[in-house]
């Protein structure tokens, strides 16, 4: 009997030609799990197709809410944005994926998995380390890393075998969305002069298309999850939608960004992500009303460290468990609400307000009512000082 491979199956191009390339260079019996993170509008038609193309079985699952609750939130509430721009919706999806895999090869008893990564991307590195990580003792497979043909040439593959895909030689673009985001590489996009054409654009509508009255929104944090929109509490899966739908409309949420990728290449990356980068910016702005000065410098440091992480593949990790650990603490008070308004492609808060925020009115008035003691300024002024007087009359460089 044939060893058994899962191969993680989007039903796209390379996915769907590494089913009949496992199986003629490999001859391995394949089984797919495909997980729905907000990418499949179809889990029986896509679990039928697998069949159909040639895997002895296919493992589906609708694991959105999961992903938001367990992923997403917790990167949220990071302010998780690799290079300060990429709200790392791929590189979310792809530890929950791994754990997919490696439990689907437990219950098919399976020796290896499989992904249709190739050798220039970092997704093969966020599914080998996190599978590495949970099931060290599965073989990992990657066909595009082995076969070297171009995107063309997979698609001529495909035709021959008789393998329907999306993919057209008049739209050869690499396509990756979730709930999250949506990231968009290849065909003329590898020139990073050239302005991405209007039909790489789905979730957010042309500047011109745009409403003409500005939206505002009123969006309420606890414990620094977003958790309801203008007084409506949502879940999590529900609220994330809602505000992609709505500031996609409104033109938001379109990135343009030369990525400096794991493997040590640069990349043009197009994304789509209209709620990751509102809500980032909402739940900032929040922080700043309720994290002292200090807790708000350490946590851009490890904002930066936990983006990283994530990117490069390593959400199971020790160091990502610790710094979890050191965010979730400073979200105890991170409760309130921001308002945000909208409007042709750009948004701004324009109001906040925490439960118990720092901020003092009277502390910070010049107007009637104010209780800071400006008498204590000098004395501080001296303190704070002394170090740089006393090292200019002992060393005095004339800087």
């Amino acid at each position: 009997m044939s060893e058994k491979i899962i191969l993680a199956y989007s039903g796209g191009l390379d996915t769907s030609v590494a089913i009949k390339w496992i199986q003629e260079n490999y001859g391995y019996e394949v089984v797919t799990l495909t997980a729905d993170l907000g990418n499949v509008s179809d889990l029986p038609a896509i679990k039928q197709k697998a069949i159909d193309v040639g895997a002895i079985a296919a493992h589906v699952a609708d694991v959105r809410s999961e992903f938001v609750t367990d992923f997403v939130f917790p990167a949220l509430r990071a302010n998780a944005m690799y290079q300060g721009v990429y709200p790392l919706a791929t590189a979310l999806g792809r530890p929950l994926i791994a754990r997919l895999m490696v439990e689907a090869a437990r219950k098919e008893g399976a020796s290896a998995v499989a992904h249709g990564c190739t050798g220039k991307g970092n997704d093969q590195v966020r599914l080998d380390v996190s599978v590495g990580a949970l099931a060290p003792d599965l073989k990992v497979i990657a066909p595009a890393r082995e076969w070297s043909m171009t995107r063309l040439e997979e698609i001529d593959y495909a035709r021959k075998h008789n393998i329907e895909v999306p993919n057209t030689a008049d739209k050869p673009y690499s396509t990756d969305d979730n709930v999250w985001g949506r990231s968009i590489e290849a065909g003329v996009l590898e020139d990073p002069s050239v302005e991405p054409p209007d039909d790489v654009y789905e979730w957010t509508s042309d500047l011109a298309d745009c409403p003409e009255d500005p939206l505002y929104l009123n969006i309420r944090f606890e414990k620094g999850n977003p958790v309801a929109i203008n007084d409506e509490r949502m879940d999590s899966l529900a609220l994330v939608e809602f505000l992609s739908n709505i500031a996609g409309t409104h033109g938001i949420g379109r990135i343009d960004h030369i990525e400096d990728r794991l493997v040590g290449i640069k990349s043009r990356e197009i994304y789509e992500a209209p709620a990751a980068v509102v809500l980032v910016t909402a739940h900032k702005a929040l922080e700043n009303m309720v994290l002292s000065r200090a807790q708000g410098r350490f946590s851009e440091i490890v904002s930066t460290e936990y983006s990283n992480l994530v990117y490069d593949g390593l959400w199971f990790s020790h160091l990502r468990d610790n710094l979890q650990a050191y965010i979730d603490s400073t979200q105890r008070y991170v409760n309130g609400s921001v308002k945000i308004k909208m409007h042709k492609g750009n948004f701004i808060v324009v109001g906040r307000e925490a439960d118990t925020p720092l901020y003092n009115t009277e502390l910070a008035t010049y107007d009637t009512g104010d209780s800071f003691d400006q008498s204590s300024a000098p004395g501080f002024i001296d303190l704070w000082g002394l170090p740089v007087r006393t090292q200019a009359r002992s060393q005095n460089d004339n800087l």
